[in-house]
């Protein structure tokens, strides 16, 4: 074997043998990028400037503002509000609490743009609730768990400006308009399941409303539907980039949820503060051990020999790409999101784009793959929050998933194989 390939195992052994260990993420990332640098005679002192630059990304301080805005509006009633406004919309039909529940998490995920948010703040009320009303437990968990997906691709999302940063750069605005259309099709698609389930255990329909009050609960969800409508808006129609939308919303979410909803008192904002801040300091450590680890596998040339490698299977586009979204499938099956993330996307993005993939299109692709990870086991913390609220075991849950696990391959199939789906809204803004 050659030096280089000698350094290449070590740098991923030692890695997957540090996070079987339970060995947190960032420190297992850096921790095999130290011990590889030190085999290679890198010195030490690039190692600590590659984690350094890795969160100098003026891409990134939007990330603070995103997680401001819904640690504010997660904990000043928001949810509430879109429940309420949800079942004033869909739920008189049959199974009307799952359908809520779904479009509730398509609503919250343009806030929190986190699949586990949506899971803690919907499904604490919703979860209970459906059970009251006799819905299956496992059906209730599994309905909550996999509508909140949506919110990794419809934007505001995290985590398609962590893939911007990994990716070299790609327009976080453009990431925005490509998950819009996907994020509606996999909450439709997971209506349609859940419904079909619904009418066949027969589920009881929700009360019917008087136009009197659908009218007062739809003004009382106004002004925090408004916050996705400031960052998407100012996105799309080029009057903010995503970090100034990100600032915007951040204040008029303090603005309404202390000076107008003053459901909590100004004094919690001392916890928003430190919860925000306790998530910030997770991600961008995260970021700058995974920036570590991304030099080491470009001086390595692993995406080169990851490129040519899977070209070498096969010359087929389809079978490629195909091959691509199975192994980033299994691999979000044992590993989160994030941390994949940042160390696939300089790896594959060769790959697709040799193929002519776009890398906006692969973004989405990549998040939505990543995303079915979080409700899949043994690692979705999606799926863990959710079993835990709805006090179900993970293996009941994983076979009630079964169908709207399909939903989701189906749709993340469609934008793998149709282009226009993800980028049609981007190339009509651009």
């Amino acid at each position: 074997m050659t030096t280089s390939s000698i350094a290449i195992a070590i740098l991923l052994i030692s890695f997957v043998v540090l996070v079987l260990l339970k060995v947190p993420v960032t420190f297992s990332l850096a921790i095999s990028s130290i011990v590889t640098a030190i085999y290679y005679d890198v010195p030490l002192m690039l190692i600590a400037q590659r984690m350094i630059k890795g969160i100098e990304s003026s891409s990134l301080l939007a990330i603070p503002f995103f997680i401001l805005a819904g640690e504010i509006m997660s904990q000043g009633g928001i949810s509430r509000r879109l429940i309420e406004f949800s079942n004033a919309i869909i739920g008189r039909v049959r199974g009307g609490l799952a359908q809520v529940n779904i479009l509730s998490s398509m609503f919250f995920g343009g806030i929190s743009g986190s699949a586990v948010a949506d899971v803690s703040s919907i499904g604490s009320v919703l979860i209970p609730m459906m059970k009251k009303d006799g819905y299956d437990s496992d059906y209730s968990v599994g309905v909550t768990v996999t509508s909140a997906c949506q919110g990794v691709i419809i934007p505001p999302s995290h985590n398609m400006i962590i893939y911007s940063v990994a990716a070299g750069g790609v327009s976080v605005g453009r990431l925005f308009l490509a998950g819009i259309v996907p994020g509606i099709m996999l909450g439709l698609g997971i209506m349609i399941v859940s419904y079909i389930i619904a009418v066949k255990r027969n589920y009881p329909k929700g009360r019917k409303m008087s136009l009197k009050d659908k009218f007062k609960i739809t003004v009382n969800a106004f002004l925090g539907l408004l916050t996705a409508v400031i960052i998407v808006g100012g996105v799309m129609t080029g009057k903010f980039t995503a970090t100034e939308s990100a600032a915007v919303a951040s204040l008029y979410a303090f603005l309404v949820t202390f000076f107008v909803y003053r459901e909590i008192p100004l004094k919690r904002m001392k916890s928003i503060l430190y919860n925000s801040l306790k998530t910030l300091s997770l991600v961008l450590g995260l970021i700058a051990a995974a920036s570590a680890f991304g030099h080491m596998l470009a001086l390595l040339r692993v995406p080169t020999l990851a490129t040519n490698a899977l070209l070498n299977v096969t010359d087929n586009k389809f079978l490629l790409l195909l091959l691509v979204i199975t192994l980033v499938l299994l691999l979000g099956c044992i590993m989160d999101m994030a941390p994949l993330i940042l160390i696939l996307t300089p790896i594959l993005l060769p790959v697709v784009t040799s193929l002519g993939m776009d890398p906006v299109q692969f973004g989405v692709v990549l998040i939505l793959n990543l995303g079915i990870g979080l409700c899949t086991p043994p690692v979705g913390s999606a799926l863990y929050v959710g079993s835990a609220i709805g006090k179900v075991s993970l293996e009941r849950m994983t076979k009630s998933l079964l169908p709207f696990y399909g939903v989701m391959i189906g749709v993340l199939l469609l934008i793998t194989y149709v282009p226009a789906i993800t980028l049609f809204l981007p190339n009509l803004f651009s």
